[in-house]
């Protein structure tokens, strides 16, 4: 006691650091670092790290706790838990944005669950076919395949377990729809996106679609259908990942090559092909405010703050597209970007009540005759022919049709919606038959013929 005190005292004195490793019993097949400092209050730190040396070691031999925090570990990677942390959170906030006026709880937490386990097995199986790249790469080459901590017989027993677990409590707690938008999301993830990954750079966009089904997870877990405001958030995600992935692809370049990975910044020397695609969509997102609006999804502030944040994003990009070294400017502000926009859209969010489904119904198909009423002042349409400028504007409409109901206008939208109040366009056509009967007994009254035109064709015959 006496000597390890005085042996302490000349250590803090001098201002050392001592090391000191203590092996443990062979049985237990492994070795602990055990760092010791001293500070200069004579007081003592001790930080024990376990881990074990010998690949392959069994689990059988080491302590039962140990053996616990080994495979916590492994799993925990293999999952890819921040990820899959990730994932969880895009489909609750799909789940809270279709909700109605009370949430649910229990079905938040169960749809929580069952994503993490897809999540977890869609990850792990990648990794599975990801062994022998892994390795070579500095970003991963410590993961548990490669390092050899753990098994692929093991990897693919909780592969299996999770994916299992996720789905049925997905069909068991929520509905059919979310299921099979789990499990489609682990077939895309495993049998598209990972194959794609050395194949073509089209894999990122497919890796996209991916990361948006998540909120299409949760809105249909919470309302049992996918309606037009469950639409955003997914597109939301769509857009967002690929400037996140472009940034990163960039400056991670030289990992993926040694990958043999196939992405755009491997095929591109001056990085500003990499940085235009980050920046045109950013340029996507900024009328998901306006729309999320529209839809009847959130209320007004949202879209304020929605422009605002990805204006700032969209400023980030431009700065990437600038100056490639900024890519990891960009990379940081999708970081900030998507937790902001999600937690704005919750916190405006309008209940998915029936009512409110209406009226987006309406407002949807308000939007649909405004187009359709525009085509037609703007001449796009199929029903009218057009008439050469040289020509009178004469000509004889077609028949009315028998379903027509009584006193309607030939060739007059049947919706002005949202625009009642607009005077009507001057349509071109015959002034005796501007109104059709519904009594085919009564004779209508005839055209005037006209005479033939400079060209040598008539324009009207008289029935």
């Amino acid at each position: 006691m006496f000597g390890a005190r005085s042996f302490g005292s000349r250590l803090a004195r001098d201002g050392l650091s001592a090391w000191a490793t203590v092996s443990r019993s062979s049985a237990e097949r492994s070795a602990n670092l055990i760092k010791v400092s001293y500070n200069f209050s004579h007081s003592f730190r001790t930080n024990l790290t376990a881990y074990s040396t010998k690949q392959g070691s069994s689990p059988e031999a080491r302590s039962l706790g140990e053996a616990a925090r080994h495979c916590a570990q492994c799993y925990k990677e293999l999952s890819k838990l921040r990820l899959s942390a990730l994932v969880v959170s895009t489909a609750a906030a799909g789940y809270v944005m279709g909700s109605a006026e009370e949430i649910q709880w229990a079905g938040l937490f169960w749809t929580s669950v069952g994503t993490m386990g897809a999540s977890a097995c869609a990850n792990t199986i990648n990794q599975l076919m990801e062994v022998k790249y892994d390795a070579s790469m500095n970003r991963t080459m410590r993961r548990p395949l490669p390092a050899g901590r753990i098994t692929r017989g093991h990897a693919l027993a909780f592969a299996v377990t999770t994916g299992l677990t996720g789905i049925s409590l997905l069909l068991w707690k929520t509905n059919n729809l979310t299921a099979a938008l789990g499990a489609a999301n682990i077939v895309l993830y495993t049998m598209a996106y990972t194959p794609l990954k050395r194949i073509s750079i089209a894999n990122t966009w497919i890796g996209a679609v991916v990361g948006a089904i998540p909120p299409l997870m949760g809105w249909a877990a919470a309302s049992g259908k996918l309606d037009a405001g469950a639409y955003v958030l997914a597109a939301a995600l769509y857009f967002w990942q690929l400037p996140h992935f472009m940034a990163l692809a960039w400056m991670c370049r030289e990992d993926y090559a040694r990958g043999k990975y196939r992405m755009i910044s491997l095929v591109d020397t001056t990085g500003r092909r990499t940085a235009a695609c980050a920046l045109r969509n950013c340029v996507y997102l900024l009328p998901l405010g306006p729309i999320a609006l529209a839809a009847g999804v959130v209320e007004w502030p949202f879209a304020l703050e929605a422009t605002a944040l990805t204006t700032y994003f969209t400023y980030a990009s431009m700065q990437f597209l600038k100056e490639p070294s900024a890519a990891r400017t960009c990379f940081r502000a999708s970081l900030l970007y998507l937790p902001l926009f999600m937690a704005a859209m919750v916190v405006h969010r309008i209940p998915q009540t029936e009512d409110t489904k209406a009226t987006a119904d309406v407002l949807l198909q308000r939007a649909c005759a405004s187009l359709q009423y525009c085509s037609t002042l703007l001449g796009i349409t199929t029903d009218v022919k057009p008439v050469e400028e040289t020509k009178a504007a004469e000509f004889v409409p077609e028949a009315p049709s028998p379903r027509l109901e009584p006193k309607r206008a030939i060739g007059i939208p049947d919706i002005l919606a949202p625009f009642p109040f607009l005077p009507l366009p001057p349509l071109p056509q015959c002034p005796s038959r501007i109104y059709a009967d519904s009594d085919n007994s009564s004779s209508s009254k005839e055209c005037p013929p006209s005479t033939e035109s400079k060209s040598g064709k008539i324009s009207a015959e008289s029935k």
